[in-house]
């Protein structure tokens, strides 16, 4: 019996024996892809070379890709092959070979390598693919183990590369079956056909409109499951069976005290939790971030539900970090990310649990909410739209619902849930759907793949004398441009940063002896050619002619001061604070930088301290800041910093600020830290659950803001008379002046409060016998309104005691009823009906309750109807 791992080893190892270069998996954030959230193929990474869009750096390959698909999360468990996270075993030809390869290929693979028996397999293809059928018949399946199936025609996604496809089947035996006379291979969704691996001949590109186009050349695109090849090769029932899951399935029902295979319902729950940890630590590992939108809000839908299920299972404590360790022992050495990432990957999951926790205990108090509505209402079943609210809002599966209910007698209308679910379900699916590429014009993207990469020559220069290679307004080629149009160019090199790494593009102009334009911004295409957008000022350009393309100086070195600042601010956060600080996004502009990073707390003021005072060193001590361009295993192995979650490419730069930092950068930087200058830190703050962000000012920009600081401080020892160095003596003796006089103003509302109550309590009237205080009070807030109302409490003993005030234009009112239930009357019922007549609203306990209102001058009718509302509470 083969182990995951040794069926993942032979697989690459077989191909690799036919000519196809061994790639690692690709992370699981697409690059440059937007029609899609995750890699949820093999097929993802290459779709640029499928499309030439850039051209091969090798004509075969071969991987297992890590990919996620949640869009039939809800019945991940409950099936034997549904999984999130999975991996793709497949071959890829970027019009190297074609079927008459890929085909005999797979056969021996099935076959002889892995040697399974032919009468148990089935082929299926897509009814007009004559030429596919015929080489599968030449490879050795008989004629009638071949079907034809209309759906044999895969793509990636909604536009791309696509074509007709051949899918291999294993029969598992009638046992496994449904027994119905129709069943069959691609024809049943039974367990006894199981599609093992989908070789798709890739042929045809499909655009937003669905007409389909041929590709340049033929392509090869071919997806084997690791965990469905295991379990038949393993000869086990279901996926969840195979030492893929086993480890991680067993540990969870050891913390559970449970053991797999007793019960269907805690199979099915422990299924979920070992699949969506796995999937969440893969998509942790690649530096995806929890959150509230996009691939961040998958993950965190795929982590919460997976805490959900545990807490079916009985698990109340921490349990993520343990699980995390099983999978991380298990395939650390096919994917050393779960290693190399392991602090961050603990971290989220830590803070996530915990957060999580506490939304549960939201949820919990909703639900019982929900349990009183029913029993007033004397109902035993909760709706299905609540349920589904219950799940949808706070997390809780339907399951956990049932299962609380039904300790009180009640049930869920399980029917209803299930439809609010299916329409919650559809409307994301079409939301999905409208999800598109935001697609360059084909006349653009031809020229871009043409004309390759663009020569950068910034970096030693800030002018060069350069071609134009293409000019296009709207999307549209043209020959020349005049005064007054934007333009996208072309050019055969240029000394412009494109923007990217968070550092903005450069600006400046292009310019002949009889023409000038402003180049407004630079961004790189997936070609690595560099669009530059500029707008004409002056004069014609054509295509051919030779142009001075001249960068700001000035802005250019504001942004290096800025991206050389940046990368002494991550090495001391990693000095002061750890290793675990990973950068998580930033921003550098002419003007100020913006650094995100990993971290679970905010820095005190003496760490921020710390970190400007090493950041200053650094500058002090004039190191060298060089740049060297080698293998990103190079670089990896002399310690260099990485962006998480970042793919690069063989060749790297790196570039060294003395001993102080050493990071991957493409941008440009100062020759030297002294050119920086100061940089001062503005602020620090949470922007996510783990992640901190920090601003500041580097050279000129810093002296800047520290002027405007001085001249503030001048201004206000002027206002004080002071000296500039006594204006913090003087101010915080101000403050404690007016914390004095703030008292002793306390002091005299209180005493004129307690004046106020006395003679209110010689004004009681009786409503019905029941004595009663209404009146307008002169205090300053709500808080003022309360603590009459405390005063003039115990001194009535029994009673109902009604006072309104008008603060900063609004209305105020508190009413008691003392003691509680006093004939039948409730406080907050009763101030609902006086805070109405001034336009507002309140309600409350029914001993006591407050309300706000919107009309001052009503307040005098609404205190004058008192009686009268009280009259009526006191006849129902």
């Amino acid at each position: 019996m083969y182990t995951g791992n040794e069926l993942r080893d032979m697989f690459l190892k077989y191909f690799k024996a036919k000519g196809h270069r061994i790639l690692p998996s690709a992370s699981l954030i697409p690059k440059d892809d937007p029609t899609l959230l995750l890699t949820v193929a093999g097929m993802v990474p290459f779709k640029p070379y499928f499309q030439r869009r850039v051209e091969p750096p090798f004509p075969r390959a071969t991987t297992a890709q890590k990919c996620v698909r949640t869009p039939d999360l809800e019945v991940v468990g409950k099936t034997a092959r549904h999984h999130t996270y999975f991996e793709m075993l497949g071959n890829f030809s970027f019009g190297d070979y074609f079927k008459n390869e890929a085909i005999p290929w797979a056969w021996e693979y099935i076959t002889e390598v892995l040697k399974i028996p032919v009468e148990k397999l089935w082929v299926t293809i897509y009814p007009e693919d004559e030429d596919a059928k015929k080489i599968w018949e030449k490879a050795g399946v008989k004629a009638e183990r071949i079907i034809g199936d209309p759906e044999n025609f895969w793509a990636a996604g909604p536009t791309g590369p696509c074509g007709p496809c051949s899918e291999i089947y294993v029969d598992l035996g009638e046992a496994r079956g449904c027994g119905k006379p129709d069943c069959g291979a691609g024809s049943c969704d039974c367990d006894r056909f199981l599609e093992i691996w989908n070789l798709v001949f890739m042929q045809y590109n499909r655009d937003e409109a669905g007409v389909l186009t041929p590709l340049p050349k033929q392509n090869i695109d071919t997806g084997m499951g690791l965990e469905r090849i295991a379990s038949v090769m393993q000869g086990v029932e279901t996926n969840f069976d195979t030492d893929l899951f086993r480890p991680i399935i067993d540990y969870v029902a050891g913390l559970a005290g449970l053991n797999y295979k007793d019960d269907p319902k805690s199979d099915m729950a422990l299924k979920v939790v070992a699949d969506h940890v796995r999937a969440v630590s893969f998509m942790l590992a690649d530096g995806i971030r929890p959150n509230n939108e996009g691939r961040g809000y998958v993950l965190r839908r795929i982590l919460r539900r997976a805490v959900r299920y545990a807490k079916l299972l009985g698990i109340e404590k921490p349990f993520l970090e343990s699980v995390f360790r099983i999978i991380q022992r298990d395939y650390a050495h096919a994917y050393p990310e779960l290693q190399e990432n392991e602090n961050f990957i603990l971290n989220h999951l830590s803070l996530e649990e915990k957060n999580f926790q506490a939304t549960l205990e939201q949820g919990t108090q909703m639900l019982q909410e929900k349990v009183k509505e029913l029993l007033k209402k004397e109902k035993t079943v909760l709706t299905g739209p609540d349920a589904f609210y219950l799940y949808e809002t706070y997390g809780f599966p339907a399951e956990l619902t049932e299962e609380m209910l039904a300790e009180q007698g009640l049930s869920v209308d399980m029917p209803a849930f299930q439809t609010s679910a299916e329409e919650h379900r559809l409307r994301a699916k079409e939301q999905s759907q409208k999800m598109r590429a935001v697609v360059e014009s084909p006349e653009l993207m031809e020229k871009a793949k043409h004309l390759g990469a663009t020569p950068f020559v910034g970096y030693d220069t800030i002018s060069s004398s350069v071609r134009i290679e293409g000019l296009f307004v709207d999307g549209k080629e043209r020959e020349d441009v005049g005064e007054g149009e934007e333009v996208m160019v072309f050019l055969s090199a240029t000394p412009f940063y494109a923007e990217s790494g968070g550092q903005v593009s450069d600006v400046g102009v292009l310019k002949t002896p009889r023409a000038e334009a402003r180049v407004l911004e630079v961004k790189k295409g997936v070609t690595g050619t560099l669009y530059h957008r500029l707008s004409v000022t002056t004069g014609v350009f054509h295509v051919g002619e030779l142009v001075e393309a001249e960068i700001n100086n000035l802005e250019r070195q504001a942004t290096t001061r800025h991206h050389s600042a940046t990368h002494l601010l991550q090495a001391a956060l990693r000095s002061v604070l750890g290793e675990h600080v990973q950068q998580a996004g930033s921003l550098v502009t002419p003007e100020r930088l913006r650094f995100d990073f990993t971290h679970f707390s905010p820095l005190t003021p003496d760490g921020l301290r710390a970190v400007e005072a090493l950041i200053n060193e650094a500058v002090l001590k004039n190191m060298p800041v060089d740049a060297t361009e080698m293998s990103l295993t190079e670089a990896k192995s002399s310690g260099a910093t990485a962006l998480f979650g970042e793919k690069y490419g063989e060749t790297v730069r790196v570039v060294r600020m003395g001993m102080f930092s050493q990071e991957l950068c493409g941008g440009t930087h100062v020759k030297n830290t002294g050119e920086i200058g100061l940089v001062k830190i503005l602020s620090e703050g949470g922007i996510g659950a783990g992640l901190r962000r920090i601003e500041a000012v580097a050279g000129l920009e810093a002296l800047a803001y520290l002027r405007t600081l001085d001249e503030q401080v001048m201004e206000v020892a002027q206002t004080l008379k002071a000296q500039p160095t006594e204006v913090g003596k003087r101010v915080n003796g101000l403050v404690a002046q007016v914390k004095d006089l703030e008292r002793e103003i306390g002091q005299l509302q209180a005493k004129l409060g307690k004046n106020e109550a006395e003679g209110l309590l010689k004004r009681v009237q009786e409503i019905e016998g029941i004595p009663v205080i209404s009146a307008q009070v002169h205090v300053s807030d709500m808080e003022g309104l309360r603590q009459m109302a405390d005063l003039l409490r115990p001194k009535l003993k029994t009673g109902v005691i009604v006072l309104g005030a008008v603060s900063e234009g609004k209305v105020n009112f508190v009413t008691v009823v003392s003691p509680t239930g006093l004939s039948g009357l409730h406080a907050g019922q009763i101030i609902k009906e006086v805070a109405k007549i001034t336009g507002g609203s309140g309600g409350g306990r029914p001993d006591m309750a407050q309300a706000g209102g919107k009309d001052p001058g009503k307040l005098g009718e609404a205190i004058d109807r008192v009686p009268t509302i009280l009259r009526g509470f006191l006849k129902k």
